[in-house]
């Protein structure tokens, strides 16, 4: 009987981080943190109130922020791949500064509306850009196996710092009214020096860069290098990679489930529970400890399912918990509401690198991940009209247990449809290790299309331990 391994005989050691991706890393802490520490978030709806909007001039606002998202997000992400990832996260980080001083300036029905539209521009700016700037920038370093542990952590310090600063919204805001959103614009000006101390070297939006110009976008030869062009490559690879586009589609139900519930039914949830406003502050930060967690640590799942397993999984355990909470009293649904939380934020960053991992080489990845980002606001905006129909009948309830039966039905069919990949690309494997006379004479059963197709074309499954995968391979 051969000897056991040692531990790190077993698992090889990661590569040490270089200078360069350190400090890719931690000014990416610095941006995610305070891009995202929105001050006003707990009292938006009450800050709105207090403007003289109604329940239905507020949620109105929240579906066209929806919609406005998915189409800025169409040329946001062709502006990334062309003008460069930093540039882009530039540009987001000023128009969210700007945004955040809206209601400053007019705390008016128009003013909310430019605020929120203003938002949704910040960050379709950066929703792609900032994770593919970190992909790309670790996998230039030969760092890319830290890129889950990067995300993770980015996601974790941003939702510890929310933990920290909102209590103190409520004192502040009696001291000076308008203070959550100037401390948001302080915040996002913030952002936009971490983001000028990026190195320029990770910016590149086709993967290439000239000789000696360090940063600067160049155009792919046999073409214009026009963000058309850029934005036709994009459809071309989500249509020739199945498994791309799936990615996509199962991030969905995470995306769509943790943001109209801690977003837009989390205070009517409460509410109609019978916990009152003054408590919705603590619900929130124990929430917001739960994901803290979960997105530090998505390595505690462990290696029994594949990632895109774990997802689903996680996916079912949201739509249970929204199921859950017709039926328990307050002290179960703020339970449940953490276990909620704590799925979505062990979700997030495995979601993510799947969807990085899937992007064929040479892709416009930021485009790309604009794309899945357009898939999910888009179900939003019509999970938003709904929330409203649900809310205004009083069907509370019913609108839970839809939405888990939903989650439920679409994650079965996206099970079916990857088992039967798997299936096929076994059937293939057996197909391309036996001997060439007894291929031969087995009848092909692929079609022609499949047949001629390119190798990197066909849907590829990453490995099962999302904590060793290497990005790229």
């Amino acid at each position: 009987m051969s000897p056991r391994l040692p531990r790190s005989a077993a698992r090889p050691a990661a590569t040490p981080l270089t200078g360069t991706a350190r400090r890719i890393i931690r000014l990416n802490y610095g941006f995610q943190l305070l891009f995202n520490l929105l001050w006003w978030m707990p009292v938006f709806y009450a800050y709105q109130k207090d403007a003289g909007l109604s329940d239905g001039q507020i949620f109105g606002i929240q579906s066209i922020y929806y919609v406005a998202f998915c189409l800025f997000e169409i040329p946001t992400g062709l502006i990334a791949d062309r003008i460069g990832t930093r540039n882009c996260l530039r540009a987001g980080a000023v128009v969210m500064t700007a945004a955040n001083l809206a209601p400053v300036v007019s705390s008016s029905y128009s003013g909310f509306l430019v605020h929120f539209l203003a938002i949704a521009a910040g960050r379709s700016l950066t929703s792609g850009a900032a994770s593919a700037y970190l992909y790309d920038g670790l996998r230039a370093e030969g760092c890319e196996e830290h890129y889950l542990k990067a995300e993770g952590t980015a996601r974790a310090l941003g939702l510890a710092a929310k933990i920290l600063c909102w209590p103190l919204v409520g004192p502040l805001m009696v001291l000076v009214h308008p203070a959550p959103y100037l401390l948001s614009a302080l915040s996002a000006a913030g952002s936009l020096i971490c983001v000028i101390a990026l190195p320029r070297t990770a910016t590149r939006a086709r993967g290439t860069a000239s000789p000696g110009r360090a940063g600067k976008p160049r155009a792919p030869r046999g073409g214009r290098g026009t963000s058309l062009g850029d934005a036709k490559a994009a459809l071309r690879c989500v249509v020739s990679s199945p498994w791309l586009a799936l990615v996509m589609v199962q991030g969905v139900a995470v995306f769509t489930l943790s943001r109209i519930c801690q977003v837009n039914l989390f205070q009517p949830i409460l509410l109609d529970h019978g916990i009152g406003e003054s408590a919705h502050g603590g619900v929130l930060a124990a929430m917001t400890v739960a994901e803290a967690v979960g997105s530090a640590r998505p390595q505690w799942l462990g290696r029994r399912l594949t990632p895109v397993a774990w997802v689903s999984v996680l996916s079912l355990v949201l739509a249970g918990t929204l199921a859950g909470i017709t039926l328990g009293g307050p002290w179960t649904t703020v339970a449940l509401l953490c276990v909620f939380a704590a799925a979505a934020g062990f979700a997030y960053p495995i979601q993510r690198k799947l969807v990085n991992d899937a992007v064929p080489a040479g892709a416009p990845r930021a485009t790309l991940l604009s794309v899945e980002s357009i898939v999910d606001r888009a179900v939003c905006a019509l999970a938003a009209v709904a929330v409203g129909a649900y809310l205004s009948a009083g069907h509370l309830d019913a609108l839970l247990w839809h939405s888990a039966l939903a989650t439920a039905v679409l994650l079965g069919a996206f099970q079916l449809v990857v088992r039967s990949m798997r299936t096929r690309r076994g059937a293939e494997g057996d197909a391309a290790e036996r001997p060439d006379s007894e291929v031969a004479e087995e009848p092909d059963s692929r079609t022609d299309a499949d047949a001629h197709a390119p190798v990197q074309a066909r849907p590829r499954e990453p490995y099962a331990s999302h904590s060793t995968t290497r990005a790229g391979k």
